[in-house]
């Protein structure tokens, strides 16, 4: 009996390591986000709005596992991109109170959120980050939308 061994399934493990050992040099090379405030977000305008939807939805919903949905006011800095504006109706969805360059009173909990998107290998790689959580994963994205391709990488600081 002769077994022949597809190729395209060894090639797709060596992509999933690639985005995820990506992903992890992604996080690993982050910069903090200070008191002073956000550091500038970034995400390609070559993502389709129903990608950067769903990406937005996925990630937000893995962020509220973190710091609870809807117990604070989440500030971004301004982003016309698809995502930037998907993000923003997403964490609206969960229930946070968004601000971009408004100023809140001192009673108010403000959770800084800085986001990037990168496009590597086929895949996209999502990062948001607070001041003590940090979340990213791989997605494979299509016209239609996105789906996540690794695992939620999570980080805590302190």
């Amino acid at each position: 009996m002769n077994v022949v061994l597809s190729r395209s399934r060894p090639l797709r493990a060596i992509r999933s390591f690639t985005a995820a050992c990506s992903l992890a040099m992604l996080l690993s090379g982050c910069q903090s986000i200070g008191t002073d405030g956000i550091v500038a977000s970034s995400a390609p305008s070559e993502i389709s709005g129903p990608a950067a939807s769903a990406i937005a939805g996925d990630m937000v919903s893995r962020l509220a596992e973190q710091i609870g949905p809807g117990k604070a006011t989440v500030a971004l800095k301004v982003d016309t991109s698809a995502f930037g504006q998907a993000l923003e109706a997403a964490l609206k969805g969960w229930g946070y109170a968004v601000v971009t360059d408004q100023e809140t009173d001192s009673s108010t909990k403000v959770i800084q959120l800085a986001y990037v998107i990168l496009p590597f290998d086929g895949q996209v790689l999502a990062r948001l980050s607070t001041n003590n959580v940090q979340i990213g994963r791989a997605y494979t994205v299509t016209a239609n939308g996105a789906t996540p391709a690794s695992a939620l990488s999570l980080m805590r600081r302190g």
